[in-house]
C-alpha cells in the first residue's frame, strides 16, 4: 500500500529510536509505504533501512551497539566522537548487516534529512536521493553529530551537526513540501516537554566561534515545546497522526544495551498492534 501525498516525520532521540524501528517493521510487515521520508538523527538512521525496505535491519544493527566499536568513551578520546561513525556507517553496513543502497535509490521515495548548519544557526534538508554512497554516508554522520560528544561534519565547505539542534519535528518542511498529511513517529510520550538545557554556559565557551548554533541550541527547548503543540493542533484537524510511546521508554539517549533496547521494540510492536487499524483508517 502506497500512501500517497502523506509523508512519514521521524523523530530523533539517540537510542530511543529503537522505538521507531519498531514502528518502521510493522510498517513494512504490513507494506504500509510513504513516497516522502524526512528524518533527524537517529530518526534519518533508522528510517533508511526502511526506505530500502529491509526488515528487521535495525534490530539486526541493535546487536552491535554494546560493542566497544560502536560507541564509548575509548573512541572519544581517541577520535574526538563518542561514536565510531566508521564503525557504524561504514564497516556495519558494509560486512556485518549489509545495508542495501541500491534498493534505498529505487525505492521511488524521497528522503531528506535534517542538518544544522553550524555558522548560521538554521536548519537544512539535504535529500539522500540521487547521491554518492560516501556523501549519504557523511549526511548521516553529520545529522547525528551532537554537540559535546561529536565533531563538527564539513559537507562542501560548511561545518554541520545534529539537525535537532535546529529542528528536532521536521513537519512544517515536510508542508512546505507540498505534502497534505503527515504520519509523525515521536521517541517522547504525550504530555512530555523539553526542559531547559543546563549545559548552555558550556555550550557557549566551546562554540564561541559558532554564536547562531549556540543561539540555536539556547532557543531548542521552547522551539520543541511549540512544536509539540502545534502537532496536537494539527493532530485535532487530522492533518497528522501521531505514533508515540504510551509511556516513557525505559532507554536513555546514550543507553547501549541491546537487551534492553529490545524490550522497548517489543513493547513498540505490541503497542502497534492496537495503533494500526486507526492508522489504516486515517489514511483513508
Amino acid at each position: 500500500m502506497e500512501a500517497e501525498g502523506t509523508g512519514l516525520v521521524l523523530e530523533g532521540g539517540g537510542f530511543r529510536g529503537i522505538y521507531t524501528a519498531a514502528v518502521l517493521d510493522v510498517f513494512l510487515r504490513e507494506n504500509l509505504f510513504f513516497n516522502y521520508v524526512i528524518g533527524v538523527s537517529a530518526g534519518a538512521a533508522y528510517g533508511v533501512s526502511y526506505v530500502s525496505r529491509q526488515y528487521e535491519r535495525n534490530l539486526a544493527v541493535n546487536r552491535y551497539v554494546g560493542d566497544k566499536r560502536y560507541c564509548g568513551w575509548r573512541n572519544y578520546f581517541r577520535n574526538g566522537s563518542f561514536f565510531n561513525w566508521d564503525f557504524v556507517y561504514r564497516e556495519i553496513p558494509e560486512k556485518l548487516v549489509p545495508f542495501s543502497f541500491e534498493k534505498f535509490m529505487a525505492s521511488g521515495a524521497r528522503m531528506r534529512v535534517a542538518v544544522t548548519n553550524c555558522v548560521s544557526g538554521n536548519a537544512e534538508y539535504p535529500d539522500l536521493n540521487n547521491t554518492s554512497e560516501e556523501r549519504f554516508r557523511v549526511l548521516l554522520t553529520a545529522t547525528s553529530s551532537l554537540p559535546f560528544i561529536s565533531r563538527m561534519v564539513k559537507i562542501d565547505g560548511n561545518y554541520y551537526m545534529d539537525g535537532g539542534i535546529a529542528d528536532a519535528i521536521p513537519v512544517q518542511q515536510a508542508f512546505r513540501d507540498h505534502i497534505s498529511k503527515a504520519v509523525v513517529i515521536l521517541t517522547r510520550h504525550a504530555g512530555y516537554r523539553k526542559k531547559q538545557s543546563r549545559a548552555s554556559q558550556i555550550l557557549k565557551l566551546v562554540y564561541r566561534k559558532y554564536p547562531n548554533m549556540v543561539n540555536a541550541f539556547l532557543e531548542r527547548t521552547d522551539r520543541y515545546n511549540k512544536t509539540l503543540d502545534e502537532l496536537e493542533q494539527l493532530e485535532r484537524e487530522g492533518r497528522v497522526f501521531i505514533i508515540r510511546p504510551l509511556s516513557p521508554l525505559k532507554v536513555a539517549r546514550m543507553e547501549n544495551d541491546p537487551e534492553k533496547l529490545k524490550n522497548d521494540y517489543d513493547e513498540a510492536l505490541q503497542q502497534m498492534e492496537n495503533v494500526l487499524p486507526r492508522l489504516k483508517e486515517w489514511l483513508h
